[in-house]
C-alpha cells in the first residue's frame, strides 16, 4: 500500500502545475477518474469535478483538494539575459533560493534554470549573506546560452511565462516523503486511491459525493464556485500545519478547528474527531493561524454549507515539505470513515 501511494504522489508532484497553469495535472486526474467510470466535468475556471453517486441523492457531500501549487512567473527579462520573477502563492524567496526550476514558454518549449541570488558568488560579493532575499535580488539563471535580453527573447522566453519548481520527491527507507507540493498533491493522491478502491470493492457511498479538484487554491479562489446546490457538507481535504505551538505532527491526521478565516463548523469538526476516536485513528486537533482553504473561500463566496478541514500533517509547509506514511494512513482512514458515515444533524 505504501509503495503505491508513494508512486501516485511522486507522479503528481512531477507534473508542473503552478496556480494558473494546472491544466496538465487536471487532465491527468480527470483521465484517471474517467477510466474508472466516474462522470467528470471541468468548470469554467478549469477545476475538475468527479461525481460518485450515493444512496441518498437529495443531500450531497463535497470533498475538495487542490492540484495547483506554488510557483512563479517571469516579471522581467533583464539586460544580462536573466529573469526577474514574481511569486505565485504565499511563500518567501528564501524557501526557493538555489532551487532548480523550469520556464514554460507560450510556444510550448521549456527551459530549465536555477533560482538564485544575483549576488550569489562569495568570491565577488563578500557580504552576500546580508543581502535581502526579495524580488529585487532574486532571479532565474537560465540553462541556455544567453548574454543579454535580446538573446533570451530569441529563445521564446517572455514576461508572463510560468515557472514551476522542481519537486525533488524522495521516499526514505523509514517511510518519510520529502517533496515540494505535498500541499496538496498528497491529498489528491489519497482521493485517487480511495476512488480506485471504491470501484474495486463495489461499495456505494451513503450520499452522492463530489470530489472537487481545484486549480486556484494557492491564490485564494479555488473551489469557491460551481458547488452543486444539494451539497450540505463540504470538506477541504488539505494539509495540517506544523510548528511551534501546534499539536499536529507527521504521524497523525490533523483536524482543523480554526484558521485565519475563523472557526470551522463545530458539529462537523466534532463529528470528525468522534469518527477518529471510534475507529482508533490517531489524530490531532489544531488551529492554523496563517492559513486559508477552499472551504473558507467557499464560505466567503456565500456557500450555505457546513465546512470542515482535515489532512496529513506536513512539516515545513510552502518550502521543502515532509510527512510520514503513518500520517497518510491515518488521513486515508479518516477520509473513508467520514465518507461512509451519516451526515451531521442540524
Amino acid at each position: 500500500m505504501a509503495q503505491k501511494i508513494f508512486e501516485t504522489i511522486k507522479t503528481l508532484t512531477e507534473i508542473p502545475s503552478p496556480s494558473g497553469d494546472a491544466y496538465k495535472a487536471i487532465d491527468y486526474v480527470g483521465e484517471f477518474a474517467e477510466n474508472l467510470g466516474y462522470p467528470t466535468y471541468v468548470t469554467n475556471k478549469g477545476a475538475l469535478m468527479i461525481t460518485v453517486q450515493g444512496d441518498n441523492d437529495v443531500e450531497h457531500r463535497c470533498i475538495t483538494a487542490h492540484v495547483d501549487t506554488l510557483g512563479a512567473m517571469v516579471k522581467e527579462v533583464k539586460e544580462d539575459g536573466r529573469l526577474g520573477i514574481e511569486l505565485i502563492g504565499g511563500y518567501a524567496f528564501n524557501a526557493i533560493e538555489g532551487e532548480y526550476c523550469t520556464i514554460h514558454t507560450d510556444s510550448g518549449k521549456d527551459y530549465t534554470g536555477t533560482i538564485c541570488l544575483h549576488e550569489t558568488s562569495v568570491h565577488v560579493y563578500k557580504d552576500n549573506h546580508t543581502i535581502p532575499r526579495d524580488k529585487e535580488h532574486m532571479e532565474v539563471r537560465i540553462d541556455a546560452v544567453t548574454r543579454n535580453d535580446e538573446e533570451t527573447r530569441q529563445l521564446g522566453i517572455e514576461v508572463g511565462d510560468f515557472i514551476s519548481l522542481d519537486p525533488r520527491t524522495v521516499f526514505t527507507a523509514n517511510d518519510f516523503i520529502k517533496s515540494r507540493h505535498l500541499d496538496d498533491k498528497a491529498s489528491v493522491a489519497m482521493i485517487m486511491d480511495f476512488l480506485e478502491k471504491l470501484k474495486e470493492n463495489g461499495k456505494t457511498l451513503p450520499y452522492t459525493t463530489h470530489f472537487f479538484i481545484s486549480n486556484n487554491e494557492e491564490i485564494g479562489y479555488g473551489a469557491n464556485a460551481s458547488i452543486p446546490g444539494k451539497v450540505k457538507e463540504y470538506i477541504a481535504f488539505d494539509m495540517g500545519a506544523l510548528g511551534d505551538g501546534q499539536t499536529s505532527d507527521e504521524y497523525t491526521v490533523s483536524i482543523c478547528a480554526k484558521d485565519a478565516s475563523g472557526p470551522y463548523h463545530k458539529k462537523l469538526r466534532q463529528h470528525l474527531t468522534q469518527l477518529a476516536q471510534n475507529n482508533e485513528i490517531p489524530y490531532k486537533v489544531d488551529i492554523y493561524p496563517y492559513y486559508g482553504s477552499d472551504a473558507s473561500a467557499a464560505l466567503r463566496s456565500g456557500a450555505d454549507i457546513k465546512h470542515g478541514l482535515f489532512g496529513a500533517g506536513i512539516e515545513s509547509s510552502h518550502a521543502l515539505e515532509r510527512t510520514h506514511i503513518d500520517s497518510i494512513k491515518a488521513t486515508q482512514r479518516l477520509l473513508e470513515a467520514y465518507l461512509f458515515s451519516d451526515m451531521v444533524e442540524d
